[in-house]
C-alpha cells in the first residue's frame, strides 16, 4: 500500500530548482519509496546491491557518461567519491534541473560530503517517519503556514482539527515506521522492531564506527530512552552506564547523526542569567521510544512515569515533520529553562516568526501553569505563543496564548 507523503510538494519544488534532490533520514522511513514515486520511469541503482555498487564505483566517470541524468541512486553514502564526480557532471550542464535523486541514511559524513561537493547544486530534505496525517491520508494541515509569514491575533486563522485525539494517540504509541505500522498486526510489529533495532546496533552503527563498543552503546541508547525529553546531564549518564563522560558526547553525536536522536539546544539568545545551558533531546520516533521502554499498549503508555516527556517528544516530532514538509527553511528549534524551573518546551524561530510553544498532555491547563510562557512572550515582545494539548477546540486562553488541539497538527 502506497501512502502519499507530505514531502511530495517540496520535493518537486527542489527538482525544479536544483540539478540534484537528496532525501536523507533513518533507514526504513520511506526514502526509496518516495524517490521512486517522484520519478517512476527513472533508472534505479542501489549502492547496497553489489552489482550496482561495482557498476558505479568501478569507474564513476564512465557510469555518468552512460547515465547522464534521470537516475535514482539509493544509499549514496556508500560511495563518497560519487559526490566529487557528480559535481563535474552537473557543472558541465548547470542549467538543467532535476537530473538526479540521491538517498542516504545513517552516515556521519554524508551531509559534509554534500556540503563540500554539491553546495548550491542540491536540495536536501530530511525525511522523518510517517506523520500522523500521512498515516491517515489527510492533507498537511494549514497550521504550518503560521511559521512561514508574520501573524498577529487578528490575522491568525486556523482550521479545526482534522484528526481526533484517539487517532493521534495511536500514532504516539506506534510511531511512524511505515512497514510495521501498515501491517496492523501486533506480532509483526514487535518482530519488525526487534529486527530493526538489532540491525541498527549490529550493522549500521558497527559499520560506521568499527571501533565502537557496541554493548556499551546499546546500554547508552537504552538508558537514553528513559531520559527522552529531559535535560541531559552527561556526568550522571556516564555514571549510570559506567563509561567515561567523554564517551557520552561521542555517543550522543552518533545517535544524532544516525537520526535516532533529536537534539534541542537551549535558547542561546536569552539574556537571563539563570538560564540552564544544557541541551535536551528526544528519541526521534515515538514508536522506537516506546519499544525501548517496553511500552506495548496505550494503557502502559498513559501510566508510564515519563508520559509527559514522551508526549512532548511526539508533538515536537510532529511539528518538525510538518514544518519541513511545508518547505520552510532556516528554522531553528530551542527550549528555555531557568535554574528556578521556569520553562518553555519549544521555541520555533523562522525568518518570519519566533513562536514559543508549551506542550501539555491534558485537555485543559490552569493559567498559572502558563506563567513562564506568558513571561517569555512579554520579555521577548512576541506576537503570541501556543499551547498544544489534547483539547477539543482552538481557543484564545489569554490575549496572547492560543490553545491548539494536537489534532490540528
Amino acid at each position: 500500500m502506497y501512502l502519499q507523503r507530505n514531502y511530495t510538494k517540496i520535493a518537486e519544488r527542489y527538482l525544479n530548482t536544483f540539478p540534484v534532490l537528496c532525501l536523507i533520514g533513518a533507514r526504513q522511513v520511506g526514502k526509496t519509496v518516495l524517490a521512486k514515486s517522484l520519478r517512476p520511469d527513472w533508472r534505479y541503482f542501489d549502492l547496497e546491491k553489489k552489482s550496482d555498487f561495482d557498476l558505479i564505483t568501478g569507474s564513476t566517470e564512465l557510469f555518468f557518461e552512460q547515465y547522464k541524468d534521470r537516475i535514482i541512486i539509493d544509499e549514496a553514502q556508500e560511495s563518497p567519491e560519487l559526490f566529487k564526480t557528480l559535481r563535474g557532471i552537473i557543472d558541465a550542464d548547470r542549467q538543467t534541473k532535476g537530473r538526479f535523486i540521491l538517498t542516504g541514511s545513517s552516515s556521519p559524513e554524508l551531509l559534509n560530503k554534500l556540503a563540500d561537493s554539491l553546495a548550491g547544486r542540491i536540495g536536501i530534505i530530511q525525511l522523518g517517519t510517517l506523520k500522523a496525517n500521512e498515516f491517515y491520508q489527510t492533507p498537511l494541515s494549514s497550521f504550518y503556514e503560521i511559521f512561514a509569514s508574520p501573524n498577529d491575533r487578528q490575522s491568525l486563522q486556523l482550521d479545526a482539527p482534522t484528526l481526533s485525539n484517539e487517532q493521534m494517540r495511536y500514532c504516539w504509541l506506534y510511531g511512524g515506521y511505515p512497514e510495521p505500522l501498515l501491517a496492523n498486526n501486533e506480532t509483526i510489529y514487535q518482530d519488525w522492531m526487534d529486527n530493526y533495532y538489532a540491525t541498527y546496533i549490529n550493522k549500521d552503527v558497527a559499520r560506521l564506527y568499527p571501533k565502537l563498543d557496541r554493548l556499551a552503546y546499546q546500554r547508552f541508547i537504552s538508558t537514553l530512552s528513559t531520559l527522552s525529553g529531559t535535560i541531559i546531564n552527561k556526568a550522571d549518564l556516564a555514571r549510570a552506564i559506567e563509561i567515561d563522560e567523554r564517551k557520552i558526547s561521542e555517543y550522543l553525536q552518533i545517535a544524532q547523526q544516525t537520526f535516532v536522536w533529536r537534539n534541542i539546544n537551549y535558547d542561546i539568545d536569552s539574556k537571563v542569567r539563570s538560564l540552564v545551558k544544557r541541551p535536551k533531546g528526544f528519541i526521534a520516533d515515538s514508536g522506537l521510544q516506546n519499544y525501548l521502554q517496553q511500552v506495548y499498549n496505550l494503557d502502559a503508555l498513559l501510566r508510564a512515569p515519563n508520559v509527559g516527556h514522551a508526549f512532548e517528544g511526539f508533538v515536537i516530532e510532529e511539528l518538525t515533520k510538518g514544518i519541513t514538509a511545508a518547505g520552510i527553511n532556516n528554522v531553528e528549534y530551542c527550549y528555555y529553562r531557568t535554574a528556578k524551573g521556569a520553562e518553555v518546551d519549544l521555541i520555533v524561530s523562522t525568518p518570519a516568526n519566533k513562536i514559543p510553544i508549551e506542550i501539555k498532555m491534558t485537555k485543559s491547563v490552569p493559567l498559572k501553569k502558563l506563567a513562564a510562557l506568558t513571561k517569555y512572550i512579554e520579555d521577548n515582545h512576541l506576537a503570541f505563543g501556543l499551547l498544544i494539548n489534547q483539547s477539543d477546540r482552538i481557543f484564545w486562553l489569554t490575549e496572547k496564548i492560543l490553545q491548539v488541539p494536537i489534532g490540528v497538527l
